[in-house]
């Protein structure tokens, strides 16, 4: 039985008007650094609409890595290091210690000035930048700066706290049917949605940039895909052939698209020149080319093909057509997705006799591993930093999403207030 993942067929369903995402830790590390993160100092008098040290300690927790030092378990609430009594905070078992104080700013802005400290060594942690200055509407952002700058000098691994996500939202109202690309913080917070239609949208995609959306839309009745400018809300429909239009994805340097069309009668992989909308078509087979992505040099594209007789992914390096099978085990791999150091690549992977799993491989070794076992998982997208893999999944029968380390060490879940989610798609780090 012929069997492939094609996004541009997969058509969501949904119960409810609103997703909002809460993020759920159900496995970190073993041994999670223990954090504390003192509340901020506040010296503008009427009350913050964000309380920011709330947000740092939550991105922190929310990662895996660290536990939070309770705050009814603070001896005391120190916003300079001169206030620090290092004994205290080894009894409450802290680790690290965080503080912070914030002033109002010139223009009505708010400067917020912070340091981190290792409670054993009795010694401030060097960080990139003690310093932020925000406005009273960006105080989340300012918030998961800090979370940045705090993760990476405790793991040395780049912070992905101020990036964002999107994910389709359905919802079904008696007979119809809402469909809404939603774009949202890395945790689901602040959500909000970028385009609405009563037909099904499908397969977002991020420009390098993080400033450009594209993906599927079915508005006009038939599949299309549009370019969506995240800053000023226009949209421009791309150019649409009959029959299939599915699956975009950005070059790295944002000057192209790869698509799947089947416009010559089979679904087969295109790229197309946005500047002058010259179309080059890049795979020529008689099975299904589908689920396009680029790799980080530009040069090669990863796509899922059943060329072998079943769902198998393969590179094509562009400039000499060379055709590499990248996948071999289980009878089932599809949707690949790369880390941005070009290693590593996630996928959905069925082992024979089992359900649809989110496996990582790596490309320098072949070593294949399985992170997860609930059987219906699907659309893997990677931090920036290559550190975790968000992907959809069922819970009590309804769509969520769900994340795993690559490792698979720290697994979270991202179930919806309400509603049906699905397709997310991790941005790459936002200027």
């Amino acid at each position: 039985m012929r069997q492939i993942l094609i996004s541009i067929c997969f058509l969501l369903m949904a119960t409810a008007a609103r997703a909002e995402l809460v993020i759920e830790v159900t496995q970190g590390v073993a041994e999670p650094s223990p954090v504390a993160v003192v509340p901020f100092g506040w010296s503008g008098g009427s009350a913050l609409p964000e309380d920011v040290s709330k947000v740092v300690e939550q991105d922190l927790a929310r990662s895996g890595f660290f536990s939070a030092l309770p705050r009814k378990s603070m001896l005391s609430f120190p916003t300079r290091q001169g206030d620090i009594f290092y004994r205290d905070w080894r009894v409450s078992g802290a680790d690290y210690l965080l503080i912070g104080r914030m002033e109002p700013a010139a223009n009505g802005q708010i400067s917020i000035n912070f340091g981190l400290y290792d409670v054993l060594k009795e010694q401030p942690v060097k960080l990139e930048n003690n310093l932020v200055t925000t406005s009273t509407a960006q105080l989340r952002d300012a918030a998961h700066y800090i979370s940045d700058q705090v993760f990476e000098a405790l793991t040395g691994l780049k912070g992905a706290f101020s990036t964002r996500i999107v994910y389709i939202q359905a919802d079904r109202n008696g007979a119809a049917n809402s469909y809404k690309l939603q774009l949202a913080d890395w945790d689901g917070a602040r959500p909000r949605t970028v385009m609405e239609s009563s037909e099904p949208i499908m397969s977002p995609s991020w420009s390098q940039d993080g400033r450009k959306l594209a993906y599927v839309s079915f508005e006009s009745g038939r599949p299309a895909i549009y370019v969506q400018y995240l800053a000023t809300g226009k949209r421009e429909r791309i150019q649409s052939f009959p029959g299939l239009n599915g699956a975009p994805a950005w070059s790295p340097d944002g000057n192209s698209l790869a698509l799947v069309l089947s416009k010559d009668g089979n679904p087969e992989i295109y790229v197309l020149n946005l500047a002058n909308r010259q179309l080059q078509r890049i795979t020529r087979h008689y099975a299904i080319d589908t689920e396009p992505t680029w790799t980080p040099d530009g040069k090669s594209i990863i796509f899922t093909s059943d060329r072998g007789g079943q769902p198998q992914i393969y590179k094509l390096d562009l400039a000499s057509r060379d055709l590499e099978r990248l996948t071999w085990e289980g009878n089932y791999n599809a949707r690949g997705r790369l880390t941005q150091d070009g290693r590593f690549l996630a996928m959905v992977h069925r082992p024979a006799g089992a359900d649809f799993t989110i496996a990582v491989q790596d490309l320098k070794s072949g070593r294949l591993d399985i992170l997860t076992e609930a059987g219906l998982e699907e659309s893997p997208s990677i931090a920036p930093n290559g550190s975790i893999i968000i992907y959809a999944t069922k819970q009590n029968g309804r769509g969520v999403l769900s994340a795993v380390s690559l490792d698979g060490q720290v697994r979270f879940r991202m179930p919806s207030r309400s509603g049906d989610v699905r397709e997310p798609a991790w941005s790459p780090y936002l200027n």
